[in-house]
């Protein structure tokens, strides 16, 4: 099945062909670095992350370019209440928003280009639509002029007629209220730069399409970003670059659902996400997370959960839905993880490999594998297709995740039923030695051999399932345990609850026993009974 993605521009979905063989260049709106980073900028760069990660894998040389805004009037307003320069400012929250994308896993990002550092593309950009007809210039600032593209709106599907422009002292200079700055000139004590209508900044919409321009090309292939930057930002930035240049500026128009801060939503390791519906866009800019709305700093989400569990959370949403946020949410997506955590270590006790060592398959093709007659190699690859399937259909991680959850709860079941983990754990023996000379005695069961035995078929699957994985950027390195779960206090009172737990299953004593095990639950502590004994944990 071919990839296929769902174009704003056109409203469906579409058969995903690169403008180039082979190659496939991306742009992501990424953030105006005024304040720290929220939950609500790392939808987008995780999501697009998994996308690249998701394009690679299936062959395709992919560049992913995420802009920094710079120079805005929000870091104008916030340096001056600050008292630190603009470009302090920026630096600082900048360099925030990069240690927020390290601790999510997002590695793949070619460039980040900011505006400040475009100030030759942008304003020679500027210039153009002005020598052709689309711009013009007023006392020191620049506008589009709306009216000229009989195309404005395509996006939106917004009528030229109901919109109203930038308000203020602009209002006077520009031809219709619809109009929209391209250069703006310098107030007193606000950053400026030297160009041919004076001293100025650009306005926001023309610094992305100069970027993308730069770095990808005059037509490229998906321009990403959330719902809320359809109107006015993306509806501008397709006006400004398609009027310059007589062509596409992008093939494929991919927005990612907002976040919403709501009770949470249906259940973690579901393989099924309801289509997102074009009356949906203006609720979900209703109920945006953001700054505003008192957002607080991703870093303080940081200090509760690790990134892999917030990544974990929003790729198990389909990128075009509202993703509703609740720590409880959070939580719940953190219980799920921990099922995949808990079979790492099962399966390092089978076989005496880490999960996390295992060589990850890098392409679709060498993925591709036959079944044999085994029905556990077979279920294995039918989920493979499931997967796959679920990611060419829009890439859809939600449903994609889904599969994963299906995969390992019959690997956990094939491992139950094959006994291979009392056959890890039982003691090696020796054959007894004969009467007569001869070799060595043979050594037959035990860890040892159980680790150099473990049937073809689950390490089939745990690889497909580190390739799976792989492709979405999951458990790329092992997390930290828990702090608790290293307390010596804990591990002690762990341990007598743990031996009357089994002193009452040996007295048959089961209400008790399980009153045990429910009392540990409500706590948010797992007992797992093994052949080696019973172990616990706290996700």
């Amino acid at each position: 099945m071919a990839i296929r993605v769902y174009n704003t521009l056109s409203k469906t979905k579409e058969a995903f062909e690169p403008v180039s063989p082979g190659r496939v260049g991306i742009y992501l709106c990424g953030p105006t670095v005024y304040k720290p980073s929220h939950i609500g900028h790392m939808v987008g760069p995780v999501i697009f992350d998994a996308i690249k990660r998701y394009l690679t894998y299936c062959g395709y040389q992919v560049s992913l370019v995420v802009n920094i805004t710079d120079v805005d009037d929000k870091l104008i307003a916030e340096s001056q209440q600050r008292g630190l320069s603009m470009s302090a400012l920026a630096e600082e929250m900048t360099a925030d928003y990069h240690r927020n994308l390290d601790a999510m896993g997002i590695d793949t990002i070619d460039h980040f280009p900011r505006a400040t550092e475009s100030m030759g593309e942008i304003i020679a950009f500027t210039q153009q639509l002005i020598d052709k007809g689309y711009a013009y210039e007023a006392d020191g600032d620049v506008y589009f002029e709306v009216g000229r593209d009989p195309q404005y709106g395509k996006l939106s599907r917004r009528d030229v007629s109901a919109l109203q422009g930038e308000g203020g002292e602009m209002v006077e200079r520009k031809r219709s209220a619809a109009d929209f700055a391209l250069w703006k000139s310098a107030k007193p004590g606000e950053p400026s730069w030297d160009s041919p209508w004076g001293k100025g900044r650009p306005g926001w919409h023309i610094e992305c399409s100069a970027m993308s321009r730069r770095l990808l090309g005059e037509t490229f292939d998906i321009h990403g970003g959330g719902l809320d930057l359809v109107f006015p930002h993306h509806e501008n930035e397709i006006a400004q670059s398609e009027c310059c240049h007589g062509k596409p500026q992008a093939k494929y128009w991919l927005h990612n659902g907002l976040m919403q801060s709501s009770h949470e939503v249906g259940k973690v390791g579901g393989r099924h996400t309801r289509e997102l519906h074009a009356s949906d866009q203006t609720a979900q800019e209703a109920g945006k997370m953001g700054k505003s709305k008192g957002a607080s700093p991703f870093s303080e989400l940081l200090r509760k959960y690790p990134g892999e569990t917030i990544r974990f959370f929003l790729l198990s949403t389909h990128y075009r839905r509202p993703i509703d946020y609740s720590e409880e949410r959070i939580d719940e997506v953190g219980k799920g993880l921990d099922t995949f955590y808990r079979f790492f270590k099962r399966y390092q006790r089978i076989t005496g490999q880490s999960f996390y060592e295992l060589p990850a398959v890098t392409s679709r093709a060498e993925g591709e594998f036959t079944p044999g007659p085994d029905p556990m190699e077979r279920q294995v690859h039918v989920q493979r297709e499931q997967f796959l399937e679920a990611m060419d259909d829009d890439l859809n991680t939600g449903g994609a995740i889904g599969v994963l959850f299906e995969l390992l709860r019959g690997l956990n079941k094939f491992i139950d039923e094959a006994g291979l983990e009392a056959a890890a754990a039982a003691p090696a023996r020796q054959v007894t030695p004969a009467l007569v000379a001869g070799p060595a005695p043979a050594v037959v069961a035990g860890p040892a051999l159980a680790a150099g035995s473990a049937p073809a078929a689950l390490q089939r699957g745990v690889r497909v399932l580190r390739e799976l994985t792989a492709t979405l950027g999951l458990f790329q390195q092992p997390v930290a345990e828990p702090a608790a779960a290293g307390d010596e206090l804990a591990n002690q009172l762990m341990d007598l609850v743990i031996a009357l737990r089994a002193e009452a299953r040996k007295s048959k004593n089961f209400a008790l026993a399980d009153r045990i095990r429910q009392g540990l639950a409500e706590l948010g502590i797992v007992l797992e009974d093994r052949p080696t004994g019973t172990e616990w944990s706290r996700p």
